[in-house]
């Protein structure tokens, strides 16, 4: 029987940064093995079509989405209206006003996923701030894509072609990370990893390298006890349960090309330990995928870029490659 066509969604974000830019740029750009569906509504995609002298076929879809899956062909744009058209904005210029539709969208994209309407999401960059300053509470993607989906713990992880840094700990203050790396964390977080790393990527018994939380990994507990009371203990616990764990190691030496090689996926401690590496070494063509959750969603590595929106020079890299794994998951995982 002949695999079927997988369906991706995609929301491109805040419509004053660059996202609604990138997702026109690259549906003109190339050709997808998928059905490409945007959710938004086809004004705003036609003027962004319009800003880039693009010239596009603009598809509206109806929102059971019965009509017959096709994959995707350059200049060709299907788009899942919202209920709600997006007021106009300048580039840079965020409307509150915006808000409400942008989380319909993601609650929308959420909800298709799980009823198996749709294989994946691709999300583009938005604007907590913006969100939160119309009176929605909103910190973000993952968290409301794990509220949707009932999911108690997920992991973040950032992947370029040659390195893979999943998080311990994402958006809180550095004072706060110390009493974050707990034994019931690592444990769930490397959890998810190691399933989600074989679920995703075909990776039957991943390498998960662990970086210490203090500098030379606590340096024997001289420079910090967290290693020796908590992540030591816990990894060698889940080694004995046939885990493959490297660590924990110093951070500074975590990121070498000799040290990546032994590994599939580095466990940052916190997020400006690990992403750094990762997104000079990518070059803007690293994504962000939310493991543990039980639909795949895959993301752009950056934000709205307010500086650059407007002026048409926003590289399509990362959104490329958010779409294509997206692609490879919805495939393996069926």
């Amino acid at each position: 029987m002949a695999e079927p066509l997988p369906r991706i969604l995609i929301t491109p974000g805040e419509p004053a940064g660059i996202g609604p830019e990138l997702v026109v740029k690259l549906l003109c750009g190339r050709d997808f093995p998928a059905q490409i569906v945007v959710l938004s509504d086809a004004p705003s995609i036609a003027r962004e079509a319009a800003a880039l002298a693009l010239e596009i076929n603009l598809l509206e879809l109806e929102p059971n989405l019965e009509s017959p899956r096709q994959p995707h062909r350059r200049g060709e744009i299907n788009v899942l209206p919202q209920g709600s058209r997006l007021r106009p904005v300048l580039p840079g210029k965020p409307d509150p006003e915006n808000a409400p539709a942008l989380v319909n969208a993601l609650q929308n994209a959420t909800n298709l996923c799980m009823k198996g309407e749709a294989q994946a999401l691709v999300t583009g960059p938005i604007d907590k701030a913006v969100i939160n300053r119309a009176g929605i509470s909103f910190s973000g993607h993952t968290e409301l894509l794990a509220e949707r989906t009932n999911t108690r713990k997920v992991v973040m992880m950032l992947a370029s072609d040659t390195m893979r840094v999943a998080l311990l700990t994402t958006h809180i203050p550095l004072a706060a990370v110390a009493a974050a790396v707990t034994t019931e964390n690592l444990e769930a977080s490397l959890s998810i990893i190691q399933r989600d790393l074989t679920r995703l990527y075909g990776i039957e018994q991943p390498r998960i390298a662990i970086c210490g939380l203090n500098p030379h990994a606590g340096e024997g507990g001289y420079l910090g006890r967290e290693e020796q009371e908590t992540i030591i203990p816990t990894l060698q616990r889940l080694r004995r349960q046939g885990m493959n764990l490297i660590g924990p190691l110093p951070a500074d030496s975590a990121f070498t090309p000799t040290a990546l090689a032994r590994c599939d996926v580095v466990l940052a401690m916190y997020h400006d330990q690990g992403l750094p590496p990762l997104k000079l070494q990518a070059d803007h063509r690293a994504i962000n995928v939310t493991l543990g959750l039980p639909m795949i969603r895959t993301s752009v590595d950056h934000g709205t870029a307010y500086d650059i929106a407007g002026t048409g020079s926003a590289s399509p890299n990362s959104l490329e490659q958010a779409v294509l794994s997206a692609i490879e998951f919805a495939r393996r995982k069926h």
